[in-house]
């Protein structure tokens, strides 16, 4: 089942979602946490009616999410140009996500600023290049050009392309949402054994209320600026075909080796 087919199953203002996360969408014992996050911003979304675009997001991934889960959204606070909205999932009696989605009309202000390093974009792949991943595994919905990740590579900082493979019908935030976090943690660059490694949260913040790119092929880059005693911080940024910045993130991650 793709993410489009997914966000379907949803049912229209419902403070409370029952979906089944299927095992191709797992990374290890627990779903991609892309998914996961889009999973609880579709029940966020759907909670009221008529928001306005999202601005921000914060999650918690708090333990692993496989099979048939729970989604709950809560209100928190919605003013005339802001929504604070919280979403839960739940696999069996314990809450394994928690995100505060917050949603913001855009409005005028005398900021025009963007002080993001641009990266140096390769062209997005040709067809001959494009891969992806097994089939039991969440990157088998994903495409990108050559291998993702060696260990061993001195570097602590990935980038690449990457896209979902089935888009149509697809909400453009959700597809966002999703995509964003499918890079390996850029600490896993510097790695030189192998080990497990598991993102424990995820900020995000949108650059544009409206994202678009060309062919569905999303530019993302990750770079650690800390790692050390068992865990990592690493900067996130997601750019369109055109080069243009529409989603950056912040991410903590646990190493078990």
């Amino acid at each position: 089942m793709n993410l489009s087919d997914l966000l379907r199953t949803f049912a229209p203002a419902a403070k409370h979602q029952s979906i089944a996360i299927p095992p191709s969408w797992h990374q290890g014992r627990t779903c991609y946490g892309g998914l996961s996050t889009a999973l609880a911003y579709q029940a966020a979304l759907l909670s009221e009616e008529g928001l306005p675009p999202l601005q921000s997001a914060q999650v918690a991934f708090a333990g692993p999410l496989a099979g048939n889960v729970e989604i709950a959204a809560k209100t928190l606070r919605r003013g005339r140009n802001t929504a604070f909205i919280r979403a839960e999932i739940s696999s069996g009696d314990d809450v394994c996500l928690s995100g505060t989605f917050i949603f913001m009309n855009r409005r005028a202000s005398h900021l025009d600023y963007e002080g993001l390093e641009r990266p140096d974009f390769p062209p997005p792949p040709a067809a001959a290049d494009i891969r992806s991943g097994p089939a039991e595994f969440f990157t088998g919905h994903l495409q990108y050009p050559n291998k993702r990740l060696e260990l061993g590579m001195a570097t602590n900082r990935l980038a690449n392309w990457h896209r979902i493979t089935e888009r149509d019908g697809l909400d453009a935030m959700a597809q966002l949402i999703c995509i964003g976090d499918a890079l390996p943690p850029s600490a896993m660059g510097l790695m030189t054994e192998k080990g497990m490694v598991s993102s424990m949260n995820w900020q995000i913040n949108m650059l544009t209320d409206a994202p678009a790119t060309e062919g569905g092929w999303w530019y993302l880059t990750s770079e650690t600026h800390h790692a050390a005693h068992g865990a990592s911080s690493q900067y996130m940024s997601v750019w369109n075909s055109q080069g243009k910045a529409v989603m950056t993130g912040m991410q903590s991650v646990a190493i078990f080796c």
